[in-house]
């Protein structure tokens, strides 16, 4: 069966970094999309950055651009998210999540998700 598991959050300074990790199994890895999503205590859950996990193509929300990175290692079908510049507002449960099959051009089609991991910027 699919699983998600993040690691990697913690609690940091605004203007510092962290890289959180996200392993996935239980499917082929390969052909499909993968995506990290936030939700703040009171705001619905926001699309924050997604890779094809083919092809390698990115994809960002406005408010992370510049600052947060997505990418892969496909040898051990793990995703990073390399966050940087972190601000107060970029606090959340990070999950991440995946699209079987998907072609990666939207936030909402993602289907399996991870239990998330805590991210805190003082």
């Amino acid at each position: 069966h699919v699983q998600l598991v993040e690691s990697g959050g913690g609690s940091v300074q605004a203007g510092g970094s962290l890289r959180l990790s996200c392993a996935a199994s239980g499917y082929t890895y390969s052909g499909n999309c993968m995506g990290w999503f936030r939700q703040a205590p009171g705001k619905e859950r926001e699309g924050v950055a997604r890779i094809a996990t083919g092809g390698g193509s990115t994809y960002y929300a406005d408010s992370v651009k510049g600052r947060f990175t997505v990418s892969q290692d496909r040898g051990k079908n793990t995703v990073y998210l390399q966050m940087n510049a972190l601000k107060p507002e970029d606090a959340a449960m990070y999950h991440c999540a995946a699209d079987l099959g998907g072609m990666c051009l939207r936030w909402d089609d993602f289907g399996y998700w991870g239990q998330g991991t805590q991210v805190t910027v003082s």
